[in-house]
């Protein structure tokens, strides 16, 4: 009885009106309003020096980056739009503004940067009309295709550089005319990549089957990757020797002894581009072939089941699933190639005349001849182009690849 009574005075003192509860007492609100403040606080102080720390981490990597990478851009840029000159006691820049810029476009170095344009051939026409047929077309389309809207600037902007590229190439090569070193580059770039690519695929493809001594072909076909550059052009100037060489009883078998491979222009460069494919073609392979091992073997078993055979089997299945790997692989490749120096500086120091010499190579003479502006405009014009492909191929080819696998 006793503790029912307490119990029901305890519930009556509680429901009474007049009873006062301690969370609606006044300056319940500003204690608890202070006590959050202080809980902020306390996380606040406990995490400053987690952010101090990550600062402290991230801010070396930042300067440095800024000072091997961005700084001598910016000073890069500054040389482009000045003049070298000698004055008592020393040297000093002049400004000369685009100067530099206009003297590769349309002035003295017009015809080593462009090179030496010539009417066009009917040939040259025609092909000049296909290309330009099918840029129209492609630009015609991003403008039909509600999905490309977005793109039609892109879409035009590449037609108007791509096309007067083209035109530029088939002025220059046509008979009686000389490529420029941009032109060059690119020929460099793209040849270079395409035999890359398509033989290190195949033998990708041919060391991922089950056959005896795979292992041991692996690894020769990394040693190109395993010498310096320098060695590997130096290598291919004495194997193309034709008189001294370990192939010039070869040569003199044929009749070809006294011919020089250097006096002629095309095929100084394709001694060139031999040594550029011999160098990076197990770059693609090793990747190509990391890629090809990693596929699931569930897929080409089933195709060989059903009657597909090892070719049929790895164009149908194999190789659509390495586009991904391919878009990639292509950009990387393609960035590096532009770089190209090495092999045209030692085989032939450019020439004959200017016929292997790349941008690369082009502001490397600029720069010895102590014209240091028209090297950095050189440079800065090599960064143009190489941004500029390097954005086209991103948005439509890599793009494309990737949604086509």
């Amino acid at each position: 009885m006793t503790g029912e009574s307490s119990t029901s005075r305890v519930s009556k003192s509680v429901d009474r009106p007049g009873a006062e509860d301690l969370s609606s007492a006044p300056g319940a609100g500003r204690l608890r309003a202070a006590a959050s403040l202080g809980a902020a606080s306390v996380r606040a102080a406990a995490s400053w020096p987690v952010r101090q720390a990550t600062t402290s981490f991230v801010l070396p990597a930042v300067l440095l980056l800024f000072f091997l990478s961005i700084f001598p851009l910016l000073v890069s840029a500054y040389l482009s739009l000045t003049r070298f000159q000698f004055v008592p006691g020393g040297f000093a820049l002049r400004w000369v503004g685009l100067a530099n810029y206009r003297k590769l476009l349309v002035g003295i170095e017009q015809s080593h940067f462009l090179g030496v344009p010539k009417p066009p051939t009917i040939v040259g026409w025609l092909l000049f009309g296909l290309a330009a047929s099918v840029l129209l077309a492609f630009v015609v389309r991003g403008i039909t295709s509600a999905s490309g809207r977005r793109g039609v600037v892109g879409r035009t902007v590449f037609a108007v550089v791509a096309g007067a590229g083209i035109w530029l190439a088939v002025r220059t090569l046509t008979p009686g005319g000389f490529p420029g070193t941009l032109l060059i580059t690119l020929i460099y770039v793209v040849v270079g990549i395409t035999v890359q690519y398509w033989l290190g695929l195949w033998l990708a493809f041919l060391c991922a089957q089950e056959v005896a001594g795979r292992r041991f072909f692996r690894v020769v076909f990394l040693l190109p990757m395993m010498i310096t550059p320098v060695g590997i052009a130096y290598t291919f100037r004495i194997l193309m020797d034709l008189g001294k060489g370990p192939f010039a009883p070869v040569w003199r078998a044929l009749g070809l002894a006294e011919v020089s491979w250097a006096n002629y222009a095309w095929g100084a460069r394709l001694v060139v581009m031999l040594g550029d494919i011999w160098q990076w073609t197990p770059f693609m392979f090793v990747v190509l072939l990391a890629a090809l091992e990693s596929l699931p073997a569930e897929l080409s078993e089933a195709a060989m089941v059903d009657g597909a055979g090892r070719w049929q089997s790895f164009w149908r299945i194999s190789w659509p699933q390495l586009i991904p790997v391919t878009s990639t692989l292509v950009l990387i490749r393609m960035i590096e190639a532009f770089k190209i120096i090495d092999m045209p500086n030692v085989l032939t120091n450019g020439g004959p005349g200017t016929a292997t010499e790349s941008l690369t190579l082009h502001a490397f003479m600029s720069w010895r001849t102590l014209d240091i502006g028209g090297s950095a405009a050189v440079a800065y014009m090599l960064l143009f182009v190489v941004t500029f492909a390097a954005l086209s191929y991103t948005n439509l080819a890599h793009r494309r690849l990737a949604e086509a696998a």
